[in-house]
C-alpha cells in the first residue's frame, strides 16, 4: 500500500451542509436557523447558558458546597452479622467474601463492620475492623487477623 492510497473509512468523512440554495433543497428560505430572532440574525455569538437576559439556571440552583476529598480510601463493606453463613471455625478471606458474594470486587480493601452478631467461632482476616466487630468476633470465640 502507498501513501497516495490511503484512504479514511467510510463514514469518516461528512459532506458540508449546503443551505440557502431554494427549498428543493429542504435547506432553503431560513436555511435552518428557524423563524427570526437572535439565533437567526448574522453574527449572533450566544455564549452557552445564555437565557436571554433571564437569570441562568447555573445562577438559579444552590452552588455546591464544600469538597471532594480525591485520596478517600474506598472499602468494601461487609457486617459481623452477615458472616453467619460460614460454617463454624471458618477461614474468612476478602476472596472467600468475594465468592459467598458477599462483596463484589477484590480490588479494594476490606472493613468488617459491627451491626448483627456472630454465632459461631470464625477465623477473619481483613484490612480493617470496626472495634464493635471486633470485640463481637471474639467474644464468639473467633480470631481476627488484619490483611
Amino acid at each position: 500500500m502507498k501513501q497516495n492510497e490511503l484512504r479514511p473509512p467510510v463514514g469518516a468523512r461528512h459532506k458540508r451542509k449546503v443551505v440557502g440554495r431554494g427549498n428543493g433543497s429542504g435547506h432553503g428560505t431560513y436555511s435552518g436557523r428557524g423563524i427570526k430572532g437572535q439565533k437567526a440574525r448574522s453574527g449572533a455569538n450566544i455564549r452557552i447558558g445564555f437565557e436571554g437576559g433571564q437569570l441562568p439556571l447555573i445562577k438559579r440552583l444552590p452552588r455546591k458546597r464544600g469538597f471532594t476529598n480525591i485520596f478517600k480510601t474506598e472499602y468494601n463493606v461487609v457486617n459481623v452479622g452477615r458472616l453467619a453463613i460460614f460454617p463454624p471455625g471458618t477461614r474468612v478471606t476478602p476472596g472467600e467474601l468475594h465468592k459467598a458474594r458477599l462483596i463484589t470486587t477484590t480490588d479494594r480493601p476490606t472493613k468488617i463492620l459491627g451491626t448483627g452478631s456472630v454465632p459461631h467461632p470464625l477465623q477473619v482476616t481483613a484490612d480493617k475492623f470496626s472495634s464493635s466487630a471486633e470485640k463481637k468476633i471474639l467474644a464468639a470465640g473467633g480470631e481476627i487477623k488484619q490483611a
